[in-house]
């Protein structure tokens, strides 16, 4: 009879984990949280040090009944929930809820970065106890985001609509992609010109070369009579190879994944949102079943700030790359050292090196087959050495004026043979590397081409993780739900890759922008967020952040609430008359923003959309220019005679 306990959170671990042990050792699973605040309620008592008030979670009643059945047939006990600080507060709920101290039996703590056989045997060979400061740090985070919430989303009900929510990051988050939205929509395109000359050498050579500036200095063209200037002062001159240079360029292989740029990848390369490739790394950590293998965990844990990697998985992977590319395309294995890194783990890494992607890719779902494909061949290309490019630079001038050309090529590919780059690809321009300084060459012809100065890009999934990372809003645990959390609000939408505030975003930002504007600082947010990390390390109580935290929030709170006293919010009635029934129409908010919509709902139903006028006259047909809205709530300018008239501009016309 098995008289060794292992509590996990997942039941896709327990298979994985019951294959690797014997008969002594039973493995349940919690199915994540036991335990926590109540929905229903604030749930903090804020008079008495912001002591949470845990509840057992609805539904979750058989699962604790099954787990003290199977704790009352145990000597021992192990809770092996994730290595983190979510999966050390589940540990100790179940301690507490399960009342394991008071059971008498022997109570362990183990955690492993992978799910195989060895991880798990070392893990019952080194137990320890629960550590509380992991327990408060998220402790610490739960209670400071319940209050924030809970305080701040009713105002939000009383000014917009219910059903709204504010929160400590995802309000910055927001207030982030609105300040974007903002930038493009209040930028100016600036002119500019290009121009490239084709010259010949003597012997024949060709070579193509841009312009640069005058007088040795770096010159930007304006306009294209400015470009025609340059163009008549080269007529009948030569160009004289001024300066040639040799360079070799060497870039760095890249460092293994963490959980921000595994999803930053995975969206640039495959096209995953942050919660899909996050729902699949789950997959890979928990284990999948494989011909010969059985049930394995082919990655590390997926939660993780660190690039950091153990001494056999580094040894491991470069006998790999030796094996497989040569001795020579072996290198260093370089970490990352980050003041916000916590490196409680690894880097996110492959198990097994011998399980390549090639050798199980009929085993595994496709998007579970490329995910892995991707992690497996960044961990390789982490482990080699870097690539190196040559290049030829040659400066040449001609009447006062400089261009430039350069020819690169790939000496030696390193790590690219493992994980390709996305930078431009080399240049290889023959002509140039045969000619020699001081040669004069002719001009045969020139190409000029207009430009426009481009907006700050729309962020993308990719790129808001990256920025949440750089500003240190949240943590790798918080950024895929943060975004989901936005756009299930519809505050976001998407469109492709692209992220654009919705109206309604734009309203519940503006109020917080108004009312809360520490909630919504990104400096404050991020100085928060070292706050909370501290408390994780042991050099912070939490109950004293949360006593310097609420007395500013609570003066916020109350001055929001006596402003909200004063206005009276009704629908606003416009002078649109419902076709329906000849009520006047009035303005109301939905998921993407507002409409118009009749006030004798539910008699009746009737909606339209709201044109926000502009004063623009349509290019196209003379009428009004409209300010509409997407099925997904993205603003574009279109006419007011549409469908007959189909102008539409993604930026507001002039006019």
């Amino acid at each position: 009879m098995a008289n060794k306990l292992i509590i996990v959170e997942s039941p896709a671990k327990v298979h994985t984990i019951k294959k690797f042990l014997g008969s002594g050792y039973d493995v349940v699973a919690s199915a994540g949280h036991i335990r926590d605040l109540p929905k229903s309620r604030l749930g903090v008592d804020k008079e008495h040090d912001f002591e949470p008030e845990y509840i057992t979670i609805r539904g979750k009643g058989d699962i604790m009944a099954d787990l003290k059945k199977a704790v009352k047939k145990a000597d021992k006990i192990y809770l092996a929930t994730d290595p983190d600080r979510e999966g050390e507060a589940i540990s100790w709920h179940l301690l507490e809820g399960l009342k394991l101290p008071e059971s008498g039996k022997e109570i362990h703590r183990i955690t492993f970065n992978e799910i195989t056989k060895n991880a798990v045997k070392d893990a019952l060979k080194h137990p320890s106890e629960i550590n509380e400061n992991l327990v408060n740090a998220q402790q610490a985070r739960r209670v400071m985001d319940r209050v924030v919430g809970y305080e701040l989303s009713p105002i939000l009900w009383k000014k917009v609509k219910g059903k709204l929510s504010a929160g400590r990051v995802q309000s910055a988050v927001l207030r982030m992609i609105a300040d974007r939205e903002n930038e493009i929509a209040a930028f100016v395109p600036q002119e500019y010109w290009t121009l490239s000359c084709t010259i010949k050498s003597g012997s024949g050579t060709l070579v193509d070369a841009e312009y640069y500036g005058e007088g040795g200095k770096k010159t930007q063209l304006r306009s294209e009579q400015e470009t025609d200037g340059v163009i008549n002062s080269l007529a009948g001159e030569i160009f004289a190879l001024a300066e040639k240079k040799n360079q070799t360029r060497h870039k760095a292989a890249p460092f293994p994944f963490t959980t921000s740029t595994l999803q930053q990848d995975a969206a640039n390369r495959l096209n995953f949102s942050t919660s899909k490739t996050m729902r699949l790394a789950q997959q890979l950590y928990e284990g999948v079943k494989l011909p010969g293998h059985g049930t394995i965990g082919l990655i590390t844990y997926l939660r993780t700030d660190s690039t950091r990697v153990a001494a056999e998985a580094d040894a491991m992977c470069k006998a790999w790359v030796r094996e497989n590319y040569g001795p020579e395309y072996v290198g260093p294995g370089a970490v990352r050292n980050s003041d916000r890194a916590q490196d409680a783990h690894e880097a996110i890494r492959p198990t097994d090196m011998s399980i390549t992607p090639e050798s199980i890719k009929s085993d595994l779902q496709r998007d579970l087959w490329r995910l892995y494909s991707l992690i497996y061949r960044r961990f390789a290309a982490s482990r080699m050495k870097a690539a190196v490019y040559e290049s030829v630079s040659g400066r040449f001038e001609s009447a006062g004026h400089s261009f430039t050309a350069v020819s690169t090529h790939l000496a030696f590919p390193g790590f690219l043979l493992a994980y390709d780059s996305d930078e431009e690809k080399p240049k290889k321009d023959k002509g140039l590397e045969s000619l020699k300084e001081g040669e004069v060459l002719s001009l045969l012809d020139t190409k000029k081409q207009q430009h426009f100065t481009q907006p700050p890009a729309h962020f993308t999934e990719a790129t808001l993780v990256r920025e949440m990372e750089e500003l240190g809003l949240g943590r790798p645990s918080t950024y895929a739900p943060t975004i989901a959390t936005i756009l299930s609000r519809h505050y976001i939408t998407k469109e492709g890759r692209n992220i654009y505030v919705t109206e309604l975003g734009e309203v519940v930002n503006g109020l917080m922008l108004k009312s809360f504007p520490d909630i919504v600082d990104l400096g404050f947010t991020a100085a928060m967020e070292h706050k909370l990390d501290q408390v994780e390390e042991g050099r912070e109580d939490w109950h004293e952040l949360m006593r310097e935290f609420y007395p500013g929030f609570s003066r916020e709170i109350s001055r929001a609430e006596q402003e909200l006293q004063k206005v009276k919010v009704e629908d606003e009635v416009t002078d649109v008359i419902c076709e329906n029934c000849g009520r006047n129409m009035v303005i109301k908010y939905g998921r993407n923003g507002k409409f118009l919509a009749c006030p004798g709902f539910p008699e009746c139903r009737n909606t339209r959309p709201l044109l926000e006028r502009t004063g623009i006259k349509c290019p196209k047909c003379g009428k009004e220019i409209v300010i509409r809205r997407t099925r997904k709530g993205r603003r574009y300018y279109g006419c007011e005679g549409a469908p007959e008239c189909d102008y539409m501009s993604w930026t507001r016309p002039k006019g």
